[in-house]
């Protein structure tokens, strides 16, 4: 069975069109001819719209493009140009329905979720290759218009629906937890940088701390070009920094920050209050993530010493 098709059918004048998924050339006539109230048991010819080619052979009709436009001639109807205009009136009523028809016509092409659901419609699997972005348009998508272009029924276009929020939603926890899994590791190489740096030689500590204080000044006025920018001008900031920097805007206190923003103390406060939550959160999920790789270790190691595999305790 071959797969569905995108085309689009009109009659002789050009005031009926429509959209349908066929897979053949003879679902194209039957659909055709219910849309455009014609007798399936009456013969029809299918012609190209835009120079009258007659489409007779399969073949030839599954060569065409996408969506592209058909024309059924019924009894002795007869296929014309679009806008040409001569001394009969025939001529005259398609040329005034010309404009109308092109808008439906458009509207239908330049759909943005169209192509999208076509590409479903061929391929389940595409969903892989889609942005988010493209995956919310389809959600988005009111289950009707979908099912028409899919030529599915509702239930089922509601249940495609269904697979591609959830498809979203696992997206977006991937992501968390790999900016997790990114913060924890940051915050273990800041841990062994900062051991590093304690145990400097006696005979060289007073010149390492005048190079620290010329360090930290330079790192503050660093801090302060790069993140002011996200403190004023952003909405939440305190999500959008960095643990490091949540770290030094709530050690400055409220004083400093204030003096630095150009707040009034209300509003300096209500920032660092939502900076400290924040890094609250953030130090709990590390505090969680190190407490299970400690148990995890030891676990381990105490399979080795034994001889055994740890296995979790179960409660009693």
């Amino acid at each position: 069975m071959t797969d569905g098709r995108p085309c689009k059918v009109c009659n002789f004048t050009r005031q009926k069109s429509c959209g349908v998924v066929v897979p053949s050339l003879d679902d194209l006539k039957k659909k055709g001819c219910e849309f455009l109230g014609v007798s399936p048991s009456d013969p029809v010819t299918v012609v190209l719209e835009d120079d009258g080619t007659i489409v007779e052979d399969q073949a030839y009709f599954l060569c065409l493009p996408f969506n592209t436009k058909f024309m059924l001639l019924h009894d002795k109807e007869t296929w014309a140009p679009a806008r040409k205009i001569d001394g009969g009136t025939a001529w005259m009523v398609r040329e005034s329905v010309v404009l109308q028809t092109d808008t439906v016509d458009s509207f239908i092409v330049e759909a943005p979720w169209c192509n999208l659901a076509l590409q479903l419609k061929q391929d389940l699997t595409s969903i892989i290759l889609m942005s988010e972005g493209d995956l919310q348009s389809l959600v988005e998508v009111p289950c009707s218009k979908l099912a028409s272009a899919l030529g599915f029924q509702e239930k089922k276009a509601e249940e495609l629906q269904e697979t591609l929020q959830r498809v979203l939603d696992r997206r977006e926890e991937e992501r968390q937890s790999k900016e997790l899994l990114q913060l924890y590791l940051k915050t273990v190489e800041n841990e062994d940088r900062q051991q590093g740096a304690t145990s400097p030689s006696s005979q060289d500590g007073v010149g390492n701390v005048d190079m620290l204080d010329g360090l930290e000044a330079d790192s503050a006025s660093e801090f302060m070009s790069r993140t002011l920018m996200v403190l004023k001008g952003k909405t939440s900031p305190e999500t959008r920094l960095s643990t490091e920097d949540l770290q030094a805007v709530v050690s400055r206190g409220l004083e400093a920050m204030q003096q630095v923003l150009g707040w009034d103390a209300d509003r300096t406060a209500a920032l660092l209050q939502a900076c400290e939550a924040e890094l609250s959160t953030r130090l709990q999920q590390i505090q969680a993530m190190q407490s299970i790789s400690g148990t995890q270790q030891d676990g381990s190691k105490h399979g080795e010493e034994t001889g055994t595999v740890a296995l979790p305790r179960g409660g009693s």
